[in-house]
């Protein structure tokens, strides 16, 4: 495995300036927001330097209850293959829950939740990651995510569940330290316990980003500087290994390009003051065909998920041995990031809808989980307020159902799409 250096995150909105900016040796993408037959001209030029892409998938659901989705498997492939990529990485964690194991409905949280370390979920989880590895053209890492809520009756801790997960599938590790020290603050987990316990051999590479604590909560921003405690972590897992790579991750509230040089200059000091010597990576085993999973473990595994999504997204009363109040932060914390994602993947929305574009969308979010995407769920969010008349002015109303008809589908079932939009029941 290659060493990858120091890279940033790349973002439409900081495209150029990634482009400019001194000492970048590679950049991670965001997979789902990639189209392999037209790549945006800035990565292109950094591919032409030399510069490594690596696709950083957010919607597989690595650790969901089913098996991964083969055509999702597919697009990753396809992306790692477009980008000419050493390494794909995915996350630790579960983003849709429901359907015909759980005789219950399918829904999608829109953000990554986290699975419980229990030896059934690590069960399916290897399971799945195994079959990702099988689907994909160049080694798999995969990201321990941040959290607001803990599981009850967990059996091992952080640490130790990445180490059986390693042990058993081979995978290697991307390290986000900003995640260790969201789960210190919202969970209580000691990151240099962590990190102690450990596979560092197994990293591919590392995140640092920043966020910000409101009410004892540490939230997972990727839209604020990263904080002397992220830096202090890094510090910590340097000391014990010299990272093949370093990202810094912004998603928000770009700052100028000087501002994000000197956050990268601070990674960098941070590495050094670990003082680990670069020392040899594991190299995935070839671990011998584990027997499939028992459909009673995944529906063990689906049942507890679903109850947890439905009463994160559905209002569903909160299951037992979780904290109602980090509950209601967290529900609060989806629906307002949905909000945001709609407002980025249809940015006609806010525009047509004004200041009262996020009151709209979290009422009707309240009422209505997500079910297939964001792109799917902006269209249902137009139509419920075309059909409910939540829409006040003439003038809006025209641009919101021009555009909504635009998107319903083929030319020809345009008569019957405007019909259905128009249908009150």
């Amino acid at each position: 495995m290659e060493r990858l250096g120091t890279g940033i995150g790349w973002r439409p909105e900081i495209a150029d300036a990634v482009e400019r900016m001194p000492g970048i040796d590679w950049v991670e993408v965001v997979a789902e927001n990639t189209c392999p037959g037209h790549l945006p001209e800035s990565l292109r030029r950094l591919r032409e330097r030399g510069v490594t892409v690596v696709p950083h998938g957010v919607s597989l659901g690595l650790g969901d209850a089913d098996r991964p989705d083969e055509d999702r498997l597919a697009a990753l492939a396809e992306r790692v293959a477009a980008l000419g990529s050493p390494l794909v990485t995915e996350h630790i964690a579960f983003v849709r829950a429901g359907g015909p194991r759980t005789a219950s409905a399918a829904r999608e949280a829109g953000h990554l939740l986290p699975v419980p370390r229990t030896r059934d979920a690590l069960d399916v989880l290897c399971e799945n990651v195994r079959i990702a590895q099988a689907e994909l053209p160049v080694p798999l890492a995969v990201e321990n995510i941040a959290a607001l809520i803990s599981w009850p009756g967990e059996e091992m801790t952080e640490g130790q569940f990445l180490y059986d997960l390693v042990d058993r599938t081979g995978v290697r590790l991307l390290i986000d330290v900003a995640n260790l020290h969201t789960n210190h603050v919202n969970r209580g987990e000691d990151p240099a316990r962590a990190l102690a316990e450990l596979p560092v051999e197994a990293i591919a590479y590392v995140h640092v980003a920043g966020g910000f604590e409101r009410d004892g909560v540490w939230h997972d921003s990727h839209a604020h500087p990263v904080p002397p405690a992220v830096l202090d972590v890094l510090t910590r897992l340097a000391s014990r290994v010299a990272p093949p790579g370093v990202l810094l991750e912004r998603d928000e509230n770009f700052p100028e390009p000087a501002e994000l040089e000197r956050e990268l200059a601070a990674i960098r000091a941070a590495v050094a003051a670990g003082g680990a010597v670069a020392g040899g990576q594991r190299e995935p085993s070839a671990t011998a065909t584990a027997p499939e999973v028992p459909d009673a473990t995944r529906q063990r595994v689906g049942l507890a998920q679903a109850a947890v999504l439905s009463s994160l997204v559905a209002g569903t009363p909160v299951p037992e041995g979780f904290d109602r109040v980090r509950m209601g932060v967290q529900a609060r914390a989806l629906a307002a990031k949905r909000a945001d994602v709609v407002a980025k993947v249809a940015p006609e929305l806010p525009e047509i809808l004004g200041a009262g574009y996020r009151t709209a969308f979290l009422a009707y979010a309240q009422e209505r989980p997500m079910t297939g995407g964001y792109r799917r769920d902006a269209l249902e969010f137009a139509g419920v307020l075309l059909r409910e008349g939540r829409v006040g002015d003439a003038g809006s109303r025209r641009r919101l159902e021009e555009w909504w008809l635009e998107r319903a589908g083929a030319t020809p079932r345009r008569s019957l799409a405007r019909r259905a939009l128009l249908r009150r029941g």
